[in-house]
């Protein structure tokens, strides 16, 4: 229980400080603007996406969101089936949800994702994101290296047993 409880902290959390940022960037930038923050580095911009990652499915609001709602659904299903989870996969899980109810409820209020992180790379302008976006990108990387570790574990272990019992 105590797994599934920190899982919801993280996702309040999460939830939490990316609504509170795109409060703070819809009040205090226009639609459009720019605040560069470290020179041909990082910028504020204020931006709507009404697609998915990288515009991917633009203007599919309605879409998106039945995806975003099936995708909840499905995550907190497996969080209240499953008894214990390790301290890596609390975190990936707290992450992505957080992350999908951030953007869920841009989609639903402003029918777009509230977008302002913007950084360039040696010329590259990377697309603008937000913090949603960067914990579920987070969150899945983290699943991906506890599936890894869990996965090295298996092997680990069932390497150990041939040996004890080629000993015994």
């Amino acid at each position: 229980m105590k797994n599934r409880e920190n899982i919801y902290k993280i996702t309040s959390i999460i939830l939490m400080l990316d609504q509170f940022i795109k409060i703070l960037v819809n009040k205090y930038l226009t639609l459009g603007s720019m605040v560069k923050i470290i020179p041909n580095f990082f910028s504020l911009i204020y931006l709507k996406n009404t697609g998915a990652a990288f515009s991917i499915l633009e203007d599919s609001t309605l879409l998106l969101v039945i995806i975003s709602v099936i995708i909840v659904i499905v995550l907190d299903k497996y969080i209240k089936k499953t008894k214990e989870f390790s301290k890596l996969e609390e975190i990936s899980l707290g992450l992505i949800m957080g992350g999908i109810f951030g953007n869920l409820i841009d989609r639903i209020i402003h029918h777009a994702v509230i977008d302002y992180l913007s950084f360039k790379f040696f010329g590259y302008n990377f697309p603008v994101f937000n913090l949603a976006d960067m914990a579920i990108t987070i969150g899945v990387v983290l699943i991906i290296i506890s599936l890894i570790i869990e996965e090295k574990e298996k092997r680990s272990t069932k390497w150990v047993e041939m040996c004890l019992k080629s000993i015994i």
